[in-house]
């Protein structure tokens, strides 16, 4: 039995006009092109060929996600909660999180894969995953767009030319972007960065709030920025983020100041560009959320 999609979510996607659905997916469009300038990830091929046996991946250690693409062969995926799939034509696996698996594939016949591990390495791409589906399963003939993605890949991953990884690395990349799309045309974002993003009221604050997170917000006026009252921008916001304003800005903010450490900046210039106006500031802050110093999370990091 092979699936067209298996998504592990708790979420529901709301029901819309197509009028409106038309007009959210713009907005996102637009939205997700701009942030993305902040929001990086990058791809790495790390197989391809013919599977035989079993492979476990991911977990906590890894800190990556996966995308797993089967050419031909039969494959099974188990996950760390039991749950097992079977596959048996051209499919896409997204795990955009640190989801424990492991891909087991028949003896005899092997599995055709190209396997990339995906790190959302830059500024916020924490808030990223946690605004993606825990797991998305995609039949690959099922679309068209994806499925001329997919063949791309595959063709580059199984070629024997110069400069295949780096190649094989930039098409998985834009492969993922592809599946980004995928996933709000299928109406799969229904809480978080991305569904906010999406919002025609929220879209606007929601970009304000990523190109100046230094800024000095209040919920009174991003309640302003969003042309809403303030208490019913803090309840919409809440309801389509999963959290008070307050509480998401101090997170992008610890986002964009962890991957500002990683490039080596001061913890007194790296306050400044987050909205602190010193380090002991972000140092109280970061003891809060996470129980560490800034330099004391960077050493952990880079153990």
């Amino acid at each position: 039995m092979c699936c067209t999609l298996a998504i592990a979510t708790d979420r529901y996607a709301p029901s819309c006009l197509k009028l409106d659905t038309i007009c959210l997916k713009v907005a996102f469009m637009d939205a997700l092109s701009d942030i993305f300038q902040k929001l990086s990830f990058t791809a790495h091929v790390f197989f391809s060929g013919n599977l035989c046996g079993m492979q476990h991946l991911g977990g906590p250690e890894t800190n990556r996600g996966y995308l797993h693409l089967l050419k031909a062969g039969i494959l099974n995926i188990e996950l760390d909660d039991g749950h097992r799939i079977n596959l048996e034509q051209p499919t896409v696996i997204f795990i955009p999180g640190v989801l424990k698996h492991r891909l087991i594939a028949d003896e005899s016949i092997g599995a055709e894969l190209v396997c990339a591990d995906i790190d959302f390495h830059t500024g916020g791409g924490a808030l990223l995953v946690n605004a993606l589906p825990t797991f998305l399963c995609l039949d690959v003939a099922g679309n068209d767009a994806v499925g001329k993605a997919a063949s791309w890949l595959f063709e580059e991953a199984y070629a024997q030319l110069q400069g295949r990884q780096l190649m094989a690395n930039k098409l998985a990349e834009l492969f993922l972007l592809q599946i980004m799309r995928y996933v709000l045309d299928e109406g799969l974002v229904v809480q978080g960065m991305l569904a906010a993003m999406a919002h025609p009221q929220l879209a606007r604050i929601m970009t304000a709030l990523h190109r100046q997170p230094e800024y000095s917000w209040t919920v009174d006026n991003m309640a302003e920025q969003a042309l809403m009252s303030r208490a019913k921008f803090a309840a919409m916001f809440k309801r389509t983020v999963g959290q008070a304003p307050a509480d998401y800005l101090t997170d992008l903010r610890i986002a964009i100041a962890k991957g500002l450490l990683q490039e080596n900046k001061s913890v007194s210039y790296v306050a400044n560009e987050v909205g602190y106006e010193q380090g002991s500031a972000l140092a109280r802050v970061f003891r809060k959320k996470l129980g560490l110093s800034p330099k004391q999370w960077l050493e952990n990091f880079r153990k």
